[in-house]
């Protein structure tokens, strides 16, 4: 019986909370957008952000072959964030 009441008070206070820090209208819009795309399309452009920098490198271009080799971790960044979405989401409270 007991337990039952503090299970209740957790789910209250977690729900009061995340309604405090629920996300904005842009950012759910964004995060439907991004939650559609598949995961893969992030790692196929760090791949081939790498591939084109390292084919920069050996043309002896090397400060555009360090611009596109910068663009990796952004992608691999962005791709962690499209898998939380889809997995957590950032609102745990249905509106």
């Amino acid at each position: 019986m007991q337990e039952n009441r503090i299970e209740a008070k957790q789910r209250n206070t977690n729900t009061g909370e995340a309604e405090r820090h629920s996300e904005g209208p842009v950012a759910k819009a964004i995060e439907e957008q991004t939650a559609k795309l598949p995961s893969d399309i992030f790692l196929w452009a760090a791949g081939g952000a790498i591939l084109c920098s390292f084919a920069l490198k050996t043309a002896r271009r090397d400060h555009q072959a360090l611009f596109v080799g910068q663009w990796v971790a952004p992608f691999l960044i962005l791709g962690l964030y499209n898998k939380l979405v889809k997995v957590a989401g950032s609102d745990r409270v249905s509106n």
